[in-house]
């Protein structure tokens, strides 16, 4: 469009934002990239915990004795959790669910906190997240080396 004395005219028609919609476009992909990591980071955190757990439960059945089984539970998940990269000091493993003896089932628990991405600009909110597992086990009824006769 010409307008008096030979100027062109130029309208803003159409204008989106510029710079302004790459910015927020990148802040968008970095924040959502935090959020799947941290999703993520449970994720393997469960199967980590369900893995000690499994372990844990195995070992305690296995055991020679029952003074013996605690120990070499809690052992076989520090293991476990080692293995999967994780930190013992996050883990904890509360004592065995249930009597041990021949036909009896334990149960074996292991909780992990997993702490939160801090975002830039928006800061860390809360204290983490607790991931928990547990794996049951009965003690084989045929095994030798323990007292009684099995009843199941």
């Amino acid at each position: 469009m010409s307008g008096s004395g030979g100027q062109v005219r130029r309208n803003e028609r159409g204008q989106v934002g510029g710079i302004e919609g790459l910015v927020f476009g990148v802040l968008i992909f970095v924040f959502g990239t935090l959020v799947v990591a941290n999703a993520w980071g449970v994720i393997d955190a469960k199967l980590a915990t369900t893995s000690a757990a499994r372990e844990a439960a195995r070992t305690y059945v296995e055991a020679s004795s029952e003074a013996a089984a605690g120990p070499a539970a809690e052992n076989a998940a520090r293991e476990a959790i080692l293995a999967h990269g994780r930190r013992w000091e996050r883990t904890t493993v509360p004592p065995v669910d249930g009597a041990y003896g021949r036909c009896r089932r334990i149960t074996v628990e292991v909780s992990y906190e997993v702490p939160l991405i801090a975002i830039p600009l928006l800061g860390q909110a809360g204290n983490g997240i607790t991931v928990t597992s547990r794996h049951s086990e009965v003690i084989d009824p045929y095994r030798s080396g323990l007292a009684g006769t099995a009843t199941c």
